[in-house]
């Protein structure tokens, strides 16, 4: 352990690295959302907004900005900078689980336990897309760090992929990540914008976290059954379990990734 930071809260609740500097933030159920500096071991800032625990933060790679979402139903957009939130979207009807900055576009993924997940562009302040499917909590969602993909994982015990090529063409001008928002009537049913690629399942219970691999076509979940099963992506319409592990140590070879 290098270091241990401690606080007044019964629980920590989302975490998240600056991309450069030794910064952690930390979301607690108490509604404060805390920013360390890890090499030094000190508390540089507190931000207490939310009303009710914060379950996820997450910082823009390159902006001087993060999200956070509560349960108080609330994403909020702050400048740490400055010291204070930006705006406010409103959308979501319950808990909001997971938040997530696109790495290029000017987006935020997040995902709920009113059994959605959501997309917005955060430039425009507006809501671009909602995707519905599951039938339970939606415990987390993230973007593919390369290709036009989310992966969520839910309750309901399945893990789906969404692919956001078309919502991409639709919002934003080829090449430059400039926003159309403006300029466009957005249908926000998820329809023809947003296409369920795969559902996942083979968990026999609720799925709490799905995440791509950064660089091969795998997906990881874990769940309530104890088990974290290895997906491999097999082109456009087939996954493949590849490893169920049963919350023990493993090792993978070369051959799980070829």
């Amino acid at each position: 352990m290098l270091t241990k930071f401690e606080t007044k809260s019964n629980r920590v609740k989302g975490l998240s690295f600056h991309s450069k500097r030794p910064w952690i933030l930390a979301s607690l159920h108490s509604g404060v959302i805390q920013l360390w500096d890890y090499r030094m071991g000190t508390l540089l800032d507190r931000f207490n907004e939310h009303v009710g625990p914060v379950r996820s933060v997450h910082f823009h790679n390159s902006q001087p900005l993060f999200i956070s979402g509560g349960d108080d139903h609330k994403i909020k957009v702050w400048n740490y900078t400055t010291h204070r939130c930006l705006f406010t979207l409103l959308g979501h009807l319950d808990y909001i689980r997971t938040v997530e900055f696109h790495k290029e576009y000017p987006w935020i993924v997040s995902a709920s336990d009113d059994q959605t997940i959501r997309i917005w562009n955060w430039q425009s302040r507006t809501c671009i897309s909602v995707l519905t499917g599951h039938n339970h909590y939606v415990m987390c969602a993230s973007f593919h760090s390369k290709e036009d993909l989310v992966v969520s994982a839910s309750l309901d015990q399945t893990i789906r992929v969404w692919d956001i090529g078309a919502l991409r063409k639709k919002t934003l001008a080829p090449g430059d990540g400039t926003s159309r928002l403006n300029r466009m009537n957005i249908d926000l049913s998820g329809g023809v914008d947003v296409v369920v690629k795969h559902v996942l399942e083979g968990h026999d219970r609720g799925v709490n976290w799905a995440s791509f691999h950064p660089k091969f076509p795998l997906i990881v979940s874990g769940a309530d059954d104890r088990q974290v099963k290895l997906w491999r992506m097999n082109g456009k319409s087939s996954m493949a379990i590849l490893l169920p592990l049963l919350c023990q140590d493993a090792e993978l070879d070369d051959s799980y990734i070829k």
